[in-house]
């Protein structure tokens, strides 16, 4: 039945102010509000201050002006408000396939890797849920569900059942949402940590005092006013534990903040009963002392994760939220400020210094330099004029200009970036998923371990007096964090190193498998080369002019990626090209093209091809270093385009790297045979095959593959798409085709070809820390847990150790960030 609390108050000074959205009394310094139709209403609780603000941001605000009661109190709710079922239908985020979605939440409320295994194992249980995960890095939820057995209002509802609020994504309320988290973080540390040194002060005596000094009525005075300075960190300060062991205990799963809060729970009941009977220990010191500690670790691990995605966040933020658009020019110059995402391709904008270019744009008047380190890690200012392409989220470093935008900004540079990184966060890499599964199970071992100190050490001793501390010092010394900490904390340190030095990684799985590769598959065109060849000559090769070949060929070459193609083009546009048009064009991957230009059928591409309609191929000999280009018609050869291509200067120091770490260095191109021989020989690549089309590579990657070599592929062009994906890792050229970038586990942004040796170092130097990591929370676990059983461990000591555990895996893995 639904709530028939009426929706207006009597105008009443004395009558307590009422959440717009469940009708709950509102705090008085509720900070919570949210703008509904141009008017700003209090929120009693951050739970209706996030449905509330969703609703207004679907559009669906009238939901508020035809409503008939206040919506369910969305702070404590087992099920979602019916409104909340609007994200079902109207949430055009939701990308969906045929039955399928995939979408990526942020989630409130993630205090450590603890919220993390308890949210994954919730909705992995959910039925429709294909998959879920949680980036530490981020705080950002992916999930991907069947729509016939799933809607994202159950996903909202599951983990709003164990205490979580979730919404879609938005970089600016995600931004939000982690400096509150933060802000209240730093207040319950500052709360823990007041009233551990005043409870200190209280307990000194006690310790100091020799047997029979201290009076007793000054003893109870001393117990009960450590009590009173102990309630504050319980009951505020240690919230993020009881939250946490009750969520897990709802979903009836042993979350890692279950030991926490039962060792807490146990001192502190304990000291209690000590407390009002006058009789046995108190720990009040050990309690307060263990929470602001555990909370230090916390906050430490926080700010950890922000570092380590810090990179990846300002991607997310790089976008402007507008831009000037110029609707009338050249006749009026009236700027008209619109949403970026409003943007549709022709308008013209103008791009101020120091703003960020809202889409992918090309120069129409004036020249600037635009700072492209968030794109490419390139630091120096790139000069650009008119005519030039700019890409969407680079910042203007010089002059203004006036440009037309080429792509919708959802559809910019930038934006295919960000989405290459929300795929990175779908996954998590094998040693990870192994590091959840045994902190898991680790959790239920520690209980049973303890229940056993107990019940052993009450059996020796006959009374809990020794007993209960030591139980308790055994549920504080076990770090299972320091587990789950151990692999993502790495990780994404060294993933937000790569990116500031333009090499975004997008597959989970790309530094262990790239660690572990034992043959590098590398392209030659675009890779090892620039990709940038140019026209050195036109071979005639029948009685046709020079000019009327080439513009044949652009005409055909105009709508190709391909850097041979652009080549083709430039060289007929420098000569003074006609725009001539090819109909009937169709691309036979790694040979050329066919088509109609004039009415005549043309071919262009590689000498077998081309004899396809032309006949016997011509005995001419072809320049050495050259990549040969023909061009012919039905029964004659026309023309062979001379196209040189020279090496990166990294090349040599790349296969170089490779060699001395054991590598197999390969080379596979589908240039002439010869051709990449010579460039293979050049480089000191012992293994060169040439001629290979796209299903050849395919094929030969796979045959590496079933001979149980780890194949790294590098490559770059539409025509290594297929290669990409089925090599065990793949780098794209930041420069090549946006198929072979989404089908890579790395991207190289800036296109230089010595990143894969310096991804290679710190694919090893991070194998090296978490191993480190995963070394050091085992020996201290199998070490400090029976340190504790047999009592050489008292509770306070115990949680200094269970912090200074947490504490060394996170400023392990922060060290990848200074990697160079």
């Amino acid at each position: 039945m639904p709530d028939t609390t009426p929706l207006t108050t009597p105008l009443n000074s004395s009558a307590p102010a009422l959440c717009y959205h469940c009708g709950q009394s509102v705090p008085d310094d509720a900070p919570w509000k949210v703008r509904i139709a141009s008017v700003e209403h209090t929120m009693c609780c951050p739970g209706c201050a996030a449905v509330a603000q969703t609703i207004v941001e679907l559009g669906q605000e009238s939901y508020y002006r035809d409503r008939a009661a206040y919506a369910a109190s969305a702070e404590g709710a087992q099920q979602l408000p019916p409104e909340l079922q609007l994200y079902d239908n109207a949430d055009p985020r939701f990308a969906l396939d045929e039955d399928s979605r995939e979408s990526t939440f942020t989630v409130e409320g993630i205090r450590c890797a603890a919220c993390v295994w308890l949210i994954e194992k919730r909705l992995a249980r959910l039925p429709g849920v294909d998959s879920a995960q949680l980036n530490v890095a981020t705080e950002k939820l992916y999930v991907r569900w069947h729509t016939d057995n799933c809607k994202p209002g159950d996903i909202l509802g599951a983990l709003h059942g164990i205490g979580y609020a979730a919404y879609p994504y938005d970089a600016s309320r995600h931004a939000d949402q982690q400096r509150r988290a933060a802000r209240t973080l730093g207040r319950q540390l500052f709360v823990a940590g007041l009233s551990m040194m005043q409870v200190m002060m209280y307990v000194a005596p006690a310790y100091l005092a020799e047997d029979g000094t201290l009076d007793a009525s000054m003893a109870s005075l001393m117990r009960w006013a450590s009590l009173l300075l102990t309630l504050p960190a319980i009951c505020y300060s240690a919230l993020p534990f009881w939250r946490g062991a009750v969520a897990s205990l709802r979903a009836r799963s042993l979350g890692m903040d279950v030991p926490v809060a039962l060792g807490i729970a146990a001192a502190f009941g304990a000291s209690v009963l000590a407390t009002f009977s006058g009789q046995g220990e108190v720990w009040y010191d050990s309690v307060t002392m263990f929470i602001f500690l555990l909370l230090c670790s916390r906050y430490l691990e926080l700010r950890a994760r922000r570092k380590a995605g810090a990179a990846l966040e300002r991607l997310q933020h790089a976008l402007p939220a507008s831009a000037s658009l110029l609707e009338n020019y050249p006749a009026s110059q009236a700027i008209t400020i619109v949403h970026a995402a409003a943007l549709a391709v022709d308008n013209l904008i103008l791009i101020k210094p120091g703003e960020a270019v809202a889409a992918d744009s090309i120069i129409v008047e004036g020249r600037t330099s635009l700072d492209l380190s968030l794109l490419s890690g390139e630091s120096a200012p790139v000069p650009k004029r008119k005519g030039d392409a700019i890409p969407g989220g680079a910042i203007n470093a010089g002059s203004m200009v006036i440009a037309r935008v080429t792509r919708r900004a959802a559809d910019s540079t930038l934006s295919d970036l960000i989405k290459l990184i929300n795929r990175a966060g779908g996954e998590k890499p094998r040693i990870a998923q192994w590091a959840d599964r045994v902190a898991a199970w680790f959790v239920a071992g520690l209980l049973v371990f303890a229940l056993a100190a107990f019940c052993a050490w009450f059996w020796l001793d006959g009374s809990a007096v020794r007993a209960w501390p030591i139980a308790i010092a055994v549920l504080v010394v076990s770090c299972p964090c320091a587990l789950s900490l151990a692999t993502p904390t790495a990780l994404a340190a060294a993933t937000d190193q790569l990116l500031r030095q333009g090499v975004l990684v997008t597959g989970p799985q790309t530094l262990e498998t790239l660690h572990r590769a034992t043959h590098i598959v590398l392209d030659k065109t675009g890779t090892l080369t620039w990709g940038r060849p140019v026209l050195q000559k036109t071979q005639q090769l029948a009685a046709m002019r020079t000019d009327f070949c080439l513009q044949v060929a652009a005409a055909m070459e105009t709508g190709s990626a391909h850097p041979l193609a652009r080549a083709i083009v430039n060289a007929a546009v420098e000569a003074g090209s006609q725009n001539w048009s090819a109909t009937g064009l169709q691309e036979v991957a790694g040979c050329g093209l066919e088509g109609m230009v004039h009415n005549r059928r043309y071919r262009l591409g590689s000498m077998q091809f081309v004899s396809g309609i032309s006949g016997l191929p011509p005995s001419r000999a072809v320049p050495d270093g050259v990549t040969p280009v023909y061009l012919g018609a039905e029964g004659q050869w026309l023309a062979c385009f001379h196209l040189h291509d020279g090496l990166r200067p990294d090349a040599q120091d790349t296969v170089d790297y490779f060699r001395r770490h054991g590598k197999t260095v390969v080379l596979v191109s589908g240039d002439d045979d010869a051709l990449a021989r010579r460039v293979g020989d050049q480089l000191g690549i012992e293994t060169t095959v040439g001629g290979y089309l796209p299903a050849d590579k395919l094929s030969f990657v796979q045959q590496l593959q079933r001979r149980g070599c780890v194949v790294a592929m590098i490559g770059d062009g539409i025509n290594d798409a297929a290669v990409m994906g089925a090599a065990d890792v793949s780098f794209a050229m930041g420069s090549g085709a946006a198929l072979a970038q989404a089908h890579a586990d790395a991207v190289l942004l800036h296109g230089r070809l010595g990143a894969v040796a310096d991804s290679a170092r710190t694919a090893a130097r991070t194998m090296q820390v978490i191993r480190q990591n995963l070394g050091w929370a085992t020996v201290y676990n199998v070490t400090a847990i029976p340190a504790a059983a047999v009592g050489l461990l008292n509770p306070w000591l115990s949680g200094v150790g269970m912090a200074i555990s947490s504490a060394v895996v996170v400023l392990n893995a922060l060290r990848l960030r200074k990697l160079r």
